[in-house]
């Protein structure tokens, strides 16, 4: 019997199709060793040794792999193609002490690609197990290191503190005192009608109307574009100004081409799904990690956007077929990586078998929702649409020119060719502008002002600060949905309505850290951390120096700040109630699971009860008031204050009817 160990159960038995008698597939549950929770579990001393155990819920099922692998002729290890994927196997290989076994690598879980793999066995690569061993070993210094330090700093026993989560608090925090901080300042634009063209005025004797403004915000300038009409009496005096006759001076008709993007990697997945689809990022990557297992897509763990030439090649074909020659390039199209390591999958995200269009996907005989469904739809109509040709619009600019110099704009285009949003099934409205020549006299209907305001830079969705991490080279494509549900979990950051919003606390533990920590939590610090960890998964790099150069600063500062900082005390809210209990007055308080009230008389009196705000809502099914709570997951929803007598509850308050 030969032995195959994947990560998980679903793994295992969409292997099993495609094997024959001879091998036994059993799933490692993921990690079958880890760090030890109750202590450090690394040797600072001594080369920062890491002490790794079995987990307790573990340590059965790894009891019975031993069994099975005593009785294999031969183990191959078959877990994920990244540097995680890499530690499993090699834990796997350690506690079952195995000296014969062989490990097999394949991006997609097809027949074809399991026997290529079982053909080109190789060994574990302990360049990928020691950069993962780095990173684990840094979060482990970092969080339990500095969770002591603000538990006893903020009084707060419940605490944590990550090396990459904390950046990632720092980014939301920041954006939101830029927001709190911004000035809006108000402009004005002017629409003409020109019997039945609108265009916008854009300048007078040649100079521009348009300019942009910059605000000094908190980390930086943000800047904008605005008119430099900045008041009403501005604008309407600029209306009395126009003088007839309005004559068409230019007509531009140009031809312009679209290219499709190219297919998806970990991040840019994330980030449509998210947009399009409403996920979360750790949803996406859950419905992500089913469609892998089953087979239906390549793995989705990775930044690269190369293609297999096979997929190249059927996707040509069955555009070819499917579409018509003009649908397809004469040459096909390759894109390349533009990250300075291919760490992780060396392909993009696509599915594995083009001709899997999404009707033929809804009758896979799987446990499926439509959630698979719209994300599999999503996948296959990028990795199809990078292949197809190009769009084609017919694109017109317009200027219209009063007689004392003012002149308008307008412009329009309409799909000459779809091309690749044939197969993308945008709708794109054509914008169509009646055809006119230069010298042609319009009569002017009617000129407008129409007032602007400038806005603040919007929040983060998790759409958006997973490209903000990727672009400032911040964890890597396998991080990012853990680190957004991390710091949902740990409350410093709470979901309102798609929108990342941070949370008092995690405004104060941001501020505690920039403080004292300014070097750890800092953007360039902790990319230049990952080109490091890459560098060690290239060879470029042995750990242990890495993990020293960082560490001893770091304990240094530690220490001072033991001696150094002053506490800091969350500010309680004082609301205007008495306690029910003992006439003591109520707070909001701030605990492991979010915001509570509860008494000042505290410990000699307990009353506690949820927190919730109340809104200018009544209940629509008992007619009490309507509160906006959070969710264990830290999402914001309106639900009756008479729960549990009465369920009713949003997520929007516009659903309140």
């Amino acid at each position: 019997m030969k032995l195959i160990i994947v990560e998980s159960p679903t793994k295992a038995k969409t292997l099993t199709k495609f094997l024959g008698k001879e091998y036994h597939i059993e799933a490692s549950m993921g990690h079958v060793r880890d760090l030890p929770k109750s202590t450090l579990g690394v040797d600072v001393e001594h080369d920062f040794e890491p002490s790794y155990i079995i987990p307790r819920d573990k340590v059965k099922h790894v009891n019975a792999l031993k069994k099975i692998a005593k009785k294999a002729k031969e183990i191959i290890l078959a877990t994920d193609p990244d540097r995680e994927g890499e530690a499993i196997a090699w834990h796997v290989a350690e506690i079952l002490k195995s000296k014969s076994h062989q490990r097999i690598e394949f991006h997609e879980i097809t027949e074809a690609a399991i026997k290529d793999a079982l053909a080109h066995p190789h060994t574990v690569d302990m360049k990928l197990v020691d950069a993962q061993q780095a990173r684990r070993i840094l979060d482990r210094l970092v969080g339990y290191k500095l969770s002591p330090l603000l538990w006893k700093k903020l009084s707060k026993r419940w605490l944590s503190a990550g090396r990459v989560q904390s950046v990632a608090v720092r980014l939301i925090v920041e954006r939101e005192r830029e927001i709190e901080k911004f000035k809006s300042v108000a402009f004005f634009t002017i629409d003409a009608v020109f019997t039945n063209i609108v265009a916008q005025l854009i300048s007078k004797d040649g100079v521009k109307y348009e300019s942009q403004l910059s605000f000094d915000l908190f980390d930086g300038i943000y800047t904008t574009s605005v008119t430099s009409i900045r008041s009403e009496t501005q604008a309407k005096d600029i209306v009395v100004d126009f003088k007839s006759p309005f004559v068409v001076s230019s007509v531009d008709k140009k031809e312009v081409r679209r290219s499709p993007s190219a297919p998806y990697t970990t991040s840019t997945l994330q980030q449509d799904a998210g947009r399009k689809l409403y996920f979360s990022s750790k949803k996406t990557m859950q419905i992500a990690q089913k469609l892998y297992e089953e087979g239906f897509i390549t793995y989705h763990r990775t930044d690269s956007v190369n293609i297999a030439e096979k997929f190249i090649d059927e996707a040509r074909s069955f555009i070819h077929a499917t579409y018509g020659d003009a649908y397809l390039p004469k040459e096909p199209r390759r894109f390349k990586t533009k990250s300075k390591v291919a760490q992780e999958a060396h392909e993009a995200i696509r599915p594995t078998d083009v001709g899997m269009t999404n009707d033929t996907f809804q009758m896979a005989n799987i446990e499926l929702n439509k959630d698979h469904i719209r994300l599999y739809d999503l996948i296959w109509k990028r990795a199809v649409g990078c292949q197809t040709s190009e769009a084609v619009f017919d694109a017109t600019t317009i200027d219209i020119q009063s007689a004392n110099g003012y002149v308008f704009e307008t412009t329009g285009s309409v799909i000459k060719f779809d091309g690749y949003l044939r197969v993308m099934g945008r709708d794109i409205e054509d914008r169509v502008i009646p055809d006119v020549a230069v010298g042609d006299v319009l009569p002017l209907d009617v000129a407008t002002p129409l007032t602007h305001t400038t806005n603040p830079p919007p929040r983060y969705t998790e759409a958006s600060l997973v490209k903000t991490l990727e672009e400032k080279g911040i964890g890597r494509p396998s991080t990012y949905a853990p680190i957004i549900s991390t710091i949902i979990d740990r409350q410093y950051v709470t979901r309102e309505e798609k929108k990342l919003v941070p949370t008092e606390l995690g405004m104060m533990v941001t501020d505690f850290l920039v403080k004292y920590f300014s070097s750890i939590i800092d953007l360039p610090f902790t990319a230049t951390m990952e080109d490091n960890l890459d560098a060690i998964a290239n060879g470029q790099k042995k750990w242990q120096p890495v993990i020293r150069e960082f560490y001893e600063p770091f304990e240094k500062i530690l220490a001072s700040t033991y001696d150094t900082a002053e506490k800091v005390k969350l500010v309680e809210e004082a609301i205007d109630e008495k306690c029910p209990n003992c006439t003591s007055q109520l707070v909001i308080r701030t605990g492991k699971f979010g915001k509570f009230v509860a008494c000042t008389n505290f410990p000699a009196c307990t009353y506690t009860r949820q927190y919730g705000e109340k809104q200018d809502v009544q209940c629509p099914r008992c007619g009490s008031d309507i509160i906006l709570k959070q969710s264990h997951r830290g999402k914001k929803f309106y639900g009756c204050s008479k729960y549990p007598t009465c369920t009713f509850a949003a997520w929007k308050k516009e659903d309140i009817k």
